[in-house]
């Protein structure tokens, strides 16, 4: 009877220890065919390709173990396509030239609804420009149209400002929360502390403030403020950034077809 309970023991530590990720995934861009995908994430603080697979007639997989739930990404030609969070489920990642997705478990449905709402603002406010030169051509009262689109370039700036925030306040205490503040933070060629940044972190849990990305910002956030008030006589401090979490956003599926397009 001791036996049987040791071995059930072990056999739920074993199961708490590890889970499994398997990860289905179609698309109709066209030059992928024949291309060679990774799957790539964090390995013991370096970014590291863990699984790759032949994207063959439009299909791709990928199937594997993971001791803890961390955002990877996949890469085609060094560009990464899209952020995927490896997480215990079946994964369903489908990418055409004007949309991708990433669903089938909660982390990923929680990260793919919040990129398509982000690309969905950043979308709207680089179509100011555009608005503004065709009032131009139209012989419009520019003036007018100046003031109509600084009201609009305000309120969405301020919506996305929004959806970044409330996001991450929301995932504290997941990976998503320390990720998308990477995205927010990571393109700073010096990481300094502003009224966002300090609002955010009032509210945040001690999760969120223990991850090493955000740990390490706060650090030489603080340290360069120091710095630029003279309290301190060091010099700038800048932590060091995973390369396919760099970016502010992933590249749509259309940049990526003309990116491999020019490759091939």
């Amino acid at each position: 009877m001791k036996n049987i309970l040791y071995l059930l023991f072990a056999a739920a530590a074993l199961a708490s220890c590890s889970s499994s990720y398997d990860i289905q995934g179609t698309s109709d861009v066209q030059n992928l065919d024949g291309h060679m995908m990774y799957l790539r994430a964090l390995q013991k603080d370096q970014v590291k390709n863990i699984d790759s697979c032949d994207v063959v007639h439009g299909q791709f997989a990928f199937r594997g173990n993971i001791d803890t739930v961390k955002v990877g990404a996949l890469v085609i030609n060094d560009e990464s396509v899209l952020p995927v969070v490896l997480e215990e489920g079946e994964i369903t990642i489908k990418f055409n030239t004007t949309k991708q997705t990433c669903t089938g478990t909660p982390l990923n449905d929680k990260l793919t609804d919040f990129i398509e709402k982000y690309n969905q603002l950043t979308s709207q406010i680089a179509d100011l420009s555009h608005q503004e030169a065709q009032a131009m051509m139209d012989g419009k009262d520019m003036s007018v149209v100046y003031r109509e689109l600084q009201q609009k370039s305000v309120a969405l700036n301020e919506e996305s400002d929004k959806h970044i925030t409330t996001f991450i306040e929301q995932n504290f205490d997941n990976v998503l929360g320390p990720f998308v503040f990477q995205m927010a933070t990571s393109n700073m060629e010096v990481p300094m502390t502003n009224a966002w940044i300090e609002a955010l972190m009032v509210k945040a849990s001690s999760t969120f403030k223990n991850d090493k990305y955000v740990k390490e910002f706060m650090e030489a956030a603080n340290h360069n403020q120091a710095v630029m008030t003279g309290m301190d006589e060091g010099t700038p401090q800048v932590p060091e950034v995973p390369a396919e979490t760099a970016e502010s956003a992933p590249p749509t599926p259309n940049e990526m077809a003309n990116t491999n397009s020019k490759k091939d």
